[in-house]
């Protein structure tokens, strides 16, 4: 069912506030610090609230400043009760404003033939295209808002451009959605798979080796083969096949596929001795179409369905990198359908039904965005109109034909054609984007892919591309996120702990241990020379599914005592029922 209007409004009016509030943060920084001694720049609504980026000149803003800025925002507040617009000329703006920051935006919406904009509000006029709420004093609880955190950032995102002081926000309807927020935060800090990810060992950055690198640890290893083959078993019950491709490629091939165009800014570019150019892959798409392309292909050998898993490479900002969430090198489950057009809708369901299978074991609250184009930004877009206009129609149709939560993302399209992008909802309530199936009739155009139809004629092929997890490296950290490091007995690295509590309790512990691994469970001795206590506080810190203890009474009775992460005390079970419980427990996924 497709969101109703008034939830789009409620969003639009959250919107308006926060921009409504980034002016006023920029008036009360202005009477605190004298409107005359700084220069502002700019300040937009962003998810959860607003900033506004100053230049202080020599003066240093802290965090502990916040509190008087905040005070001044609530004492201006009452006086800001209806917004006046007014459309000004290029030269009267420039003399109004008077600072390099202000002028610079000034001359870009002129020179884009845009009309030049002011808005004021309690006294304060800014540079501005709109989206506020009508009535500040009346429309803002003061008690639902806080001003957060001082950052520096670089004027416009350039980090050649010079470092200014960016004062962050937060902004919610109500107190009550405020505080919500933060104890959600909170719980994130808790959650942060930056920290978890060190304390249980699964990945690590080296600065020899360069930041957005991650280095793998065995332990990381093992749950990142673990999701791949995961998605590679429900894949090929499905009919898709492995490939492999190489991780450097000619421009040429890029700018046949309009992503150099795209993103030749963000590529690790490579030149041969020889002096030809070459990328490290951004993605896999246009190699697939290679090997789809290595011969003629009639109707009833389609689709043709490949899959591979494999590193990609994108030279991203350092200042945007963020554990695993934003790196340079991540893994994509990549794979691409070829396929006519009639046999569209029932691909996109096969890789729907992919998506559903993978994300149900992990406890996900999921709904789907059909993400579209912008009309206004066509020429963010290849193709043209009726092209789009025809991929949006089937996949609205398609997404209409299931019984879920959905909504529209006008602008989230990719730059070839639209997709469903599937969002998962985590423990905390926090949304993310994560598996996608996209929908491309522009590129198959661009290199030329046809089958024989059953007239004999050339018929035109489109291909999906389908990312069940997206990136391998943000998947998990969405995932270590939404278990707080408590995997689930099928993909935890290590399941079992055995502790024997003396060391002439040993010998039995190694034979739990061998019979575990002999079943395929990955297992792990403490016969450490520590007492009972630290053992079992290993386990627990390490967030390990189940630990067995080993003591005299055991191996008397030839049985081990089982606990669980999750249940607590079981008690004593024999060896055999051990491993009929585990394993039952793994394949089940549970």
């Amino acid at each position: 069912m497709k969101r109703m209007d008034k939830k789009e409004k409620k969003d639009e009016k959250l919107q308006n506030l926060r921009h409504s509030l980034a002016h006023l943060l920029a008036a009360a920084v202005g009477e605190i610090y004298k409107f005359d001694k700084i220069k502002l720049t700019l300040g937009p609504a962003i998810d959860n609230g607003f900033y506004y980026d100053i230049d202080f000149g020599g003066e240093k803003i802290a965090d502990s400043d916040l509190k008087k800025i905040e005070e001044k925002m609530r004492k201006i507040l009452p006086k800001w009760t209806e917004w006046e617009c007014k459309e000004i000329k290029k030269d009267e703006a420039l003399a109004f404003f008077k600072n390099e920051y202000k002028a610079e935006l000034i001359n870009e919406i002129a020179d884009r033939g845009e009309k030049i904009t002011t808005y004021t509000c309690g006294g304060f006029t800014d540079l501005c295209r709109g989206g506020h709420l009508e009535h500040p004093a009346q429309e803002i609880n003061p008690d639902s808002f806080k001003l957060d955190r001082v950052a520096g950032a670089y004027w416009r995102g350039d980090e050649k451009n010079k470092m200014l002081t960016r004062i962050y926000g937060l902004a919610f309807e109500n107190k009550k959605e405020l505080e919500d927020y933060l104890k959600q935060r909170e719980e994130a800090a808790k959650r942060d798979h930056k920290k978890l990810g060190k304390e249980l060992d699964l990945f690590v950055f080296s600065e020899l080796v360069g930041s957005g690198l991650p280095l793998w640890t065995p332990k990381g290893t093992i749950l990142r083969n673990l999701l791949d083959d995961f998605v590679w078993e429900l894949r090929e019950k499905r009919g898709y096949t492995k490939v492999e491709i190489p991780h450097i490629t000619k421009k040429e091939l890029y700018e046949k596929s309009g992503h150099w165009d795209k993103f030749k800014d963000e590529l690790f570019r490579i030149t041969t001795r020889e002096g030809h150019e070459f990328a490290m892959k951004p993605m896999n798409c246009p190699h697939h179409i290679q090997i789809f392309d290595r011969k003629q292909w009639s109707y009833r050998e389609l689709p043709q369905r490949y899959c591979n898993s494999t590193t990609c490479y994108r030279d991203e900002q350092t200042g945007e990198l963020s554990g695993l969430s934003r790196v340079r090198s991540f893994t994509q489950d990549d794979a691409h359908v070829f396929c006519r057009m009639i046999q569209v809708k029932e691909e996109f369901l096969k890789v729907w039904d992919i998506v559903q299978d993978f994300y149900k074991p992990f406890g996900f609250t999921m709904r789907v965005r059909l993400s579209i184009h912008d009309p206004k930004q066509a020429e963010k877009y290849l193709g043209g109109k009726e092209k789009w206009n025809e991929a949006e129609t089937i996949l609205r149709k398609i997404v209409t034909s299931k019984d879920v939560d959905w909504f529209e993302g006008v602008g989230e399209a990719a730059f070839y054609g639209p997709k469903l992008d599937f969002m998962a909802k985590d423990a905390i309530g926090r949304e993310w984007q994560v598996a996608t199936i996209q929908l491309d009739m522009n590129q198959p155009e661009r290199f030329d892919l046809f089958c024989i139809s059953e007239k004999g004629e050339k018929e035109r092929l489109v291909m999906l591309h389908a990312a069940i997890m997206g990136s391998i490296d943000r998947f998990l950290s969405i995932l270590i996120e939404h278990t707080a490091g408590a995997f689930p007995l099928w993909l935890a690295p290590v399941q079992v702990k055995i502790i024997p509590v003396r060391e002439n309790h040993n010998a039995y512990a190694k034979q739990i241990f061998e019979l575990l691994k002999e079943n395929n469970i990955r297992a792990e001795l403490d016969d450490a020379e520590i007492n009972l206590g630290g053992k079992v506080r290993d386990a627990k810190n390490n967030k390990m599914p189940y630990w067995i203890v080993i003591g005299d009474k055991e191996i008397e009775i030839k049985k081990v005592t089982l606990e669980s992460r999750d249940a607590g005390q079981l008690g004593q079970i024999s060896k055999e029922e051990l491993v009929v419980k585990l394993l039952e427990e793994i394949k089940t996924k549970k």
